[in-house]
C-alpha cells in the first residue's frame, strides 16, 4: 500500500521513515557508539570529585585556600590517630615511636605542616583518657591528587609500629573511602537491580524479547552519560555521587519509554497494521509523549545548574545527558529494532507456564482502574481532603529539619576514617575539625591588635579559648604568652587564628557564633572558615539561588503542561500536585535520616542533621519523574477530551488506559531506586529510598486518587483558556492524539494497562482509526455512538462495550 492511499492515521512521517530507513544501519551505529561509550567513559569514577557541597565563590572558600598556602598546619586533611597500646601517650617509648612517625611523615612528598601532640603538647591533640593522640598533616593538590597520594602511603602508616597501633583518618581519607565505597555499592545495586527489572519486565510484557528491549535502551543511556561525564572531567569538577543518579534514571526512563513505545507497537500489530504504519503510529503518538516527557525531565534537573555547589551542578550534568540519550534511543533505536522484529517482538512468552491451567480471564484491561476512577469521582470531595490531608501529615517531620554538612558518617561504622572521626568525636577535647578559623590580613595585623581581637572573641558565651599570634586567650583575658607555636600563626603580614567553640562543631551556637566573629570589625580585614562556616555559607546560598530554581522548574512546566493540553487550569494542578506528592519524601527523610528511626535496619550512622543540598537534588529529581508520569496519564485525558468532550469520561479512560502501566512503570523504577539506596554510604541511601517512596507514592496516590478527586471537582473549568491562549495552542500545542480534535471520530491507540503478574502475554488494543476501521484483535467495529470495542488479556473479554463511562 502505497502512502498516499493509506489512512491518515497509518502515514508515515518523515521521522519515521528516517529512523527506519535502514535498520540493520541503525543498530549497528547504536552498537558502535556504545563501544564507542566504554571506551570513552572507562576509569570515570576515578577521575571525579567526592566534595562539592561548598559554593567556591563563599568567604569561607576563600579563606580556606588562603589557609592552605599560608598555614597549612591549620588546614590539616589527613590525621594519624596513635593509639599507646594500654599505656599513655606520654610514656618514653610511645614518644619516641611517635615522634619518628611524625618525622618520617614530614619527608613525604606533597605533605606539609606536619603536627602532632608530641611535637607542640597542645591538650586539643590528645584524648581526655591519654590513650590516644594525634599526628595531622596537610596533603597538597586537588582531591584527585591528594587521594593518589593516601592511597600510595597509608599503607605504610596504618596498624601496628612497635608500642603503638595507628589509624588513617581527616578529609582526605572520608573523601578516598566515600569514593571507593560509592563505586562498590554502585556495582552491587547493578547486580541487584538488573535482575529484579528484567524479571518484572517479563511479567509485565509477557515476552522475553520485549522485556529486554527497554534494558537495551537503558545500557545506551547509561553508557553514553558515563563517556558525557568523563569528557566534562577534563573541564570542570563532577562529583562521583552523580553516577548512582545515571544507573538509575538511565534504567528507570529508558524502561519508562520503552515501555509505553514497545505496548504501542503491540497494540497496532495487534489491531492488524503492518509493521512499518505500527511504528509510525507509535512514534506519532507515544513518542510524542515520551519526547515530551524527556524535556520535562530535563527542565527540573536542568534547575540544579543555578547553584554553584558543583555537587548539584553534577547531578544536572548526569540527568540532562541521560534523559536525553534514554529518549534518544527510545525514538531512533527502538523502532529500527521493532520494524526488524515485527510479530517476533512477542516471541518467547515465559509467562505461559504460570497461566496453565487458570480460567480465561475477561472483561476489559483496566477495569479496576475504571471502578477506582468511577469510585473517586463519585466521592471527589472526600478523596481530594483525606489525600491531602495524608500527605500533609506524611510531610509535617520536616517542619524541624536540621541542615547540616556531609562529614565521615556518611560512611559505614567499620570504615577506618569513620572510627577516627568517631574517637576524636568522643574522646578529645574541641578536636581538630571543629575550630572556626579566622584569616587576618593587612594592615593593623600588630600583636596588640591581635590581641585585643582576640580577648575581644574569647569573652563571647560560647567560645572555649583562642589561639592566636598574640598568645592563648579564655573569657577574654590572655591565659598563656604567645611560643614557638604561636609566633608560626604570623607570616607574610597575615595571622591565623583559631576560635575553639563550645558544644557541636555545626550546631546552632556555632553558627551563630560565625555570624558574631563575622559581624567584628577590627582593624585588620578578617575571612572566616571553619566546619560551621561552611555550613553557614551554603545555606546563605542555597537560599539565595532557591527561588530561582524554583522559578525556572515552575515556569517550564507551566509552558509545557500548557502545550500538552490547552489549558490554563492543569498547569497550575500539576505543579501544585507533583509538589504535593513529594511531602511524604521530605517527612520520610527527617524522621528516619534525621531522627534516626531505622538506623539499625538501614544500617546508617545518624548526624542529627541533614546534608544541606540534598533536599534540593532529591526534590528536582523527584519533581521531574512525578512530571514524567503525569504527562502519560494527561496526555491520554486530553486525547479522549478532544474527542468526546466528555470530560469525566475523559478522566476515567486516561486512568484506566495508564494506571496499570505508570504503576509498573513506577514500581520497577522504585526497584532500581531501592537498589541505589542499598548503598553503605548515607546521603546515597538517603537518596535511592527518598525517590523511590515518591515515585511510589506520587503513582499509586497522587495519580489514583488525588488527581480523579480534583479533576472532578474543576469540571469542565479544567479545560478553560482565553481566546489568545487558545489560539497559541492550536498552533504550537502538542498532543499524543491523531489529528486536531475537530477530525476526531474515533480514538487512536492507545496504551494497555500493565498487568504484572498474571500472564498478559498479548496487550489490549484500544480504539481504531477515524475511518472506522476494525479495533481489536477480532475485528470488531466501531459502535454508532463512536465507542471502540476492546480485547480482553486473553484476546476476547467478556465485555466489547466501549468505556464504563458516568454522566453520560
Amino acid at each position: 500500500m502505497t502512502d498516499v492511499n493509506r489512512p491518515p492515521e497509518d502515514r508515515i512521517g518523515g521521522w519515521t521513515r528516517l529512523v527506519t530507513a535502514r535498520p540493520r544501519l541503525s543498530l549497528l551505529l547504536a552498537l558502535i557508539f556504545t563501544a564507542l561509550a566504554v571506551v570513552a567513559g572507562s576509569g570515570v569514577a576515578d577521575r571525579m570529585g567526592s566534595g562539592g557541597w561548598e559554593d567556591p565563590a563563599a568567604e569561607s572558600a576563600y579563606a580556606t585556600k588562603a589557609l592552605e598556602k599560608r598555614f597549612p598546619a591549620s588546614q590539616p586533611n589527613l590525621i594519624l590517630l596513635v593509639d599507646s597500646g594500654g599505656k599513655t601517650v606520654d610514656d618514653p617509648a610511645v614518644a619516641a615511636e611517635a615522634r619518628a612517625l611524625a618525622k618520617k611523615l614530614s619527608h613525604e612528598e606533597a605533605v606539609t605542616g606536619v603536627t602532632s601532640y608530641w611535637t607542640t603538647g597542645a591538650s586539643s591533640l590528645r584524648a581526655r583518657d591519654r590513650g590516644e593522640a594525634i599526628i595531622a598533616a596537610r596533603i597538597l593538590g586537588d582531591e584527585s591528587a591528594a587521594g593518589k597520594a593516601l592511597e600510595r602511603m597509608a599503607p605504610h602508616y596504618r596498624g601496628a609500629h612497635g608500642p603503638v597501633e595507628v589509624r588513617v583518618g581527616g578529609m582526605v581519607a572520608v573523601r578516598h573511602e566515600l569514593q571507593s565505597t560509592i563505586q562498590e555499592d554502585l556495582l552491587r545495586a547493578e547486580m541487584i537491580a538488573l535482575p529484579i527489572t528484567l524479571v518484572l519486565l517479563v511479567m509485565v510484557f509477557g515476552s522475553a524479547v520485549a522485556a529486554l528491549l527497554p534494558l537495551g535502551v537503558g545500557i545506551i543511556a547509561i553508557l553514553g552519560t558515563d563517556a558525557v561525564l568523563r569528557g566534562l572531567t577534563e573541564f570542570t569538577d563532577v562529583s562521583v555521587f552523580a553516577q548512582n543518579l545515571t544507573t538509575a534514571l538511565g534504567l528507570g526512563l529508558a524502561i519508562d519509554y520503552a515501555l509505553f513505545i514497545v505496548r504501542r507497537f503491540r497494540e497496532e500489530l495487534g489491531r492488524g497494521a503492518e509493521k512499518l504504519p505500527a511504528v509510525a503510529t507509535t512514534l506519532r503518538t507515544a513518542g510524542r509523549t515520551v519526547l515530551f516527557s524527556a524535556l520535562t525531565v530535563a527542565a527540573s534537573l536542568a534547575a540544579m545548574l543555578v547553584f554553584p555547589q558543583y555537587f548539584l551542578r553534577s547531578f544536572a550534568y548526569a540527568g540532562i545527558a541521560v534523559v536525553l540519550i534514554a529518549a534518544t534511543a527510545a525514538l531512533v533505536v527502538l523502532p529500527a529494532a521493532l520494524i526488524l522484529l515485527g510479530d517476533r517482538v512477542n516471541a518467547l512468552d515465559l509467562t505461559r507456564l504460570l497461566r496453565r491451567g487458570r480460567p480465561v480471564r475477561g472483561g476489559e484491561p483496566g477495569a479496576g482502574w475504571a471502578r477506582l476512577a468511577r469510585l473517586v469521582m463519585r466521592r471527589a470531595p472526600v478523596f481530594a481532603l483525606a489525600t491531602v490531608a495524608g500527605l500533609v501529615a506524611l510531610g509535617l517531620p520536616f517542619l524541624r529539619v536540621e541542615f547540616g554538612t556531609a562529614d565521615d558518617r556518611q560512611l559505614p561504622k567499620s570504615a577506618e576514617s569513620h572510627v577516627v572521626q568517631q574517637h576524636i568525636r568522643e574522646g578529645f577535647p574541641g578536636g581538630p575539625g571543629g575550630a572556626v578559623e579566622v584569616l587576618a590580613e593587612g594592615g593593623g595585623t600588630g600583636t596588640k591588635a591581635l590581641a585585643d581581637y582576640s580577648a575581644k572573641i574569647s569573652a563571647l558565651p560560647k567560645v572555649l579559648r583562642v589561639d592566636s599570634p598574640a598568645g592563648r586567650f579564655a573569657d577574654g583575658r590572655r591565659v598563656a604568652e604567645p611560643g614557638p607555636a604561636e609566633a608560626a600563626r604570623l607570616a607574610g603580614g597575615s595571622a591565623e587564628i583559631t576560635v575553639q567553640p563550645k558544644g557541636e562543631a555545626v550546631d546552632a551556637a556555632s553558627q551563630n557564633l560565625v555570624r558574631t566573629i563575622r559581624a567584628q570589625e577590627p582593624s585588620f580585614t578578617t575571612s572566616v572558615t571553619g566546619t560551621a562556616a561552611v555550613l553557614v555559607d551554603t545555606k546563605d546560598s542555597i537560599a539565595d539561588r532557591l527561588p530561582w530554581a524554583a522559578a525556572i522548574i515552575v515556569a517550564v512546566t507551566l509552558l509545557l503542561v500548557f502545550l500538552l493540553t490547552g489549558s490554563v487550569l492543569i498547569p497550575i494542578q500539576a505543579v501544585l500536585l507533583n509538589a504535593l506528592s513529594l511531602t511524604a519524601m521530605f517527612g520520610a527523610v527527617v524522621w528516619v535520616f534525621q531522627d534516626g528511626h531505622l538506623s539499625g535496619p538501614l544500617s546508617f550512622t545518624t548526624s542529627g542533621d541533614i546534608e544541606t543540598t540534598l533536599p534540593v537534588l532529591m526534590f528536582c529529581v523527584a519533581f521531574g519523574l512525578s512530571m514524567d508520569y503525569g504527562v502519560f496519564l494527561l496526555s491520554r485525558i486530553k486525547e479522549e477530551y478532544d474527542r468526546t468532550g466528555d470530560h469525566q469520561a475523559a478522566v476515567e479512560f486516561g486512568l484506566r488506559r495508564t494506571g496499570g502501566l505508570i504503576t509498573a512503570a513506577a514500581l520497577i523504577l522504585a526497584v532500581v531506586m531501592v537498589g541505589i539506596g542499598t548503598s553503605r554510604v548515607t546521603n546515597t541511601k538517603m537518596l535511592g529510598l527518598g525517590i523511590a517512596l515518591a515515585v511510589l507514592m506520587d503513582a499509586m496516590v497522587v495519580r489514583g486518587l488525588l488527581v480523579p478527586a480534583v479533576m472532578k471537582l474543576t469540571g469542565r473549568a479544567t479545560w478553560w483558556a482565553p481566546g489568545p491562549l487558545r489560539r497559541l495552542h492550536t498552533r504550537f500545542g502538542l498532543s499524543e492524539g491523531e489529528s486536531a480534535p475537530a477530525a476526531r471520530q474515533g480514538g487512536s491507540g492507545t496504551e494497555a494497562a500493565a498487568d504484572i503478574g498474571t500472564g498478559a502475554a498479548t496487550d489490549a488494543a484500544a480504539g481504531g482509526g477515524a475511518d472506522g476501521r476494525r479495533c481489536g484483535g477480532k475485528g470488531r467495529p466501531h459502535g454508532e455512538d463512536g465507542t471502540h470495542g476492546e480485547d480482553g488479556v486473553q484476546g476476547e473479554g467478556e465485555e466489547a462495550r466501549d468505556r464504563v463511562s458516568t454522566g453520560r
